[in-house]
């Protein structure tokens, strides 16, 4: 296993994150835990994590991953060895079963912290992150920005000092935001400044080869500022596999299942799903891996977050580790990137 120092901190984290949340909807709690202690034998030390998880958000299932996360520490000696990370909920999304409608406050994420320590079972969350802004922005493939000088949000110095106190309280290491702008990470920057507030350590937000709009303006913002990318669908929902090529409908792939996942199935995604799927397959690649390679060969990435549904994936993605994508294959990819540039956004 290959490791990165999280942001500024002296915490290092695997450059491949276990990602949870099919666990309680697509995985039973077993498979979570096997999951667990392969990822953990390869050299994994990172598990992310929400208090909103399982996907997809459901009122009888919203927590359940944490806690079984959380049962598996309980059975472990090695809590101070391995990096949690967490997130609190922002506003919207059709979930008012948490807290009646969920925000970026003070009171909710006070709450957020202690249900989620409770369902963890742990006394401290390593990296807690703001899941999306509480504000109107561009985010989870929303494009043509409106701004409306009229809307409540809550503002980002009340959540940031929020974060401190919880730091003050040991009950959080480290800070991080996800689905996060330019201008909503350069805020907490300023503030954090300006007010002797926590360093936001990682940005987690989507990346992959159909979806590159982070290098626009977050990838400069994370090297010069050291608050690395935490790359979330590096495989654009599974596409990047090819997988859902030529008609093919796995039977429990999520596109199939959730079928109101539609951000990596267009027109436009499929074109260069398949471009990249034949150039890994010419180079005597897996598909899945070479995606993978590629998110985390980029310098801006921390890590990259992968999920599985199965073990045999599981594997899969661990071993992408281990490929070096040559000079040719870079400059296939960036070729078609070029022709097809970010049609999943």
């Amino acid at each position: 296993m290959k490791y990165s120092l999280l942001g500024s901190s002296d915490l290092e984290v695997s450059k491949l994150c276990l990602g949870s949340m099919t666990w309680g909807e697509q995985n039973t709690e077993i498979e979570a835990h096997q999951q667990l202690d392969c990822a953990v034998e390869r050299g994994v030390n990172f598990i992310d994590t929400a208090e909103m998880y399982p996907i997809p958000p459901r009122a009888e299932s919203q927590g359940v991953t944490e806690s079984y996360i959380g049962r598996w520490l309980k059975n472990r000696q090695d809590r101070d060895k391995l990096v949690i990370a967490t997130k609190v909920t922002g506003p919207g999304r059709n979930m008012d079963y948490i807290r009646g409608g969920p925000r970026l406050t003070a009171e909710h994420i006070y709450q957020a912290v202690e249900d989620s320590l409770r369902r963890l079972q742990t006394d401290y969350i390593d990296l807690y992150q703001l899941h999306w802004p509480d504000r109107n922005t561009n985010f989870f493939g929303k494009l043509g920005y409106q701004h409306n000088e009229q809307e409540e949000s809550t503002p980002i110095l009340e959540t940031l000092e929020a974060l401190d106190e919880l730091v003050e309280q040991h009950k959080v290491r480290y800070i991080g935001v996800s689905n996060e702008t330019p201008w909503g990470v350069m805020s907490y920057l300023r503030l954090r400044d300006k007010y002797q507030l926590p360093m936001i350590q990682s940005i987690q937000n989507p990346y992959n080869l159909l979806n590159r709009s982070f290098e626009v303006g977050l990838a400069e913002i994370a090297m010069r500022e050291k608050v690395g990318l935490l790359a979330y669908s590096p495989l654009g929902f599974g596409t990047l596999t090819g997988k859902y090529l030529s008609d093919q409908q796995p039977q429990d792939a999520r596109c199939n299942r959730f079928k109101h996942y539609l951000r990596y199935t267009g027109d436009p995604g499929v074109r260069a799903t398949k471009a990249y799927v034949e150039l890994a397959r010419d180079h005597g690649l897996e598909p899945a891996q070479m995606a993978l390679a590629w998110v985390n060969s980029r310098s801006f990435t921390t890590s990259t977050i992968i999920g599985a549904t199965s073990m045999a994936q599981l594997e899969t993605n661990l071993n992408s580790l281990e490929v070096e994508l040559n000079d040719e294959v870079i400059a296939g990819i960036e070729s078609i990137h070029q022709t097809l540039p970010n049609p999943c956004p």
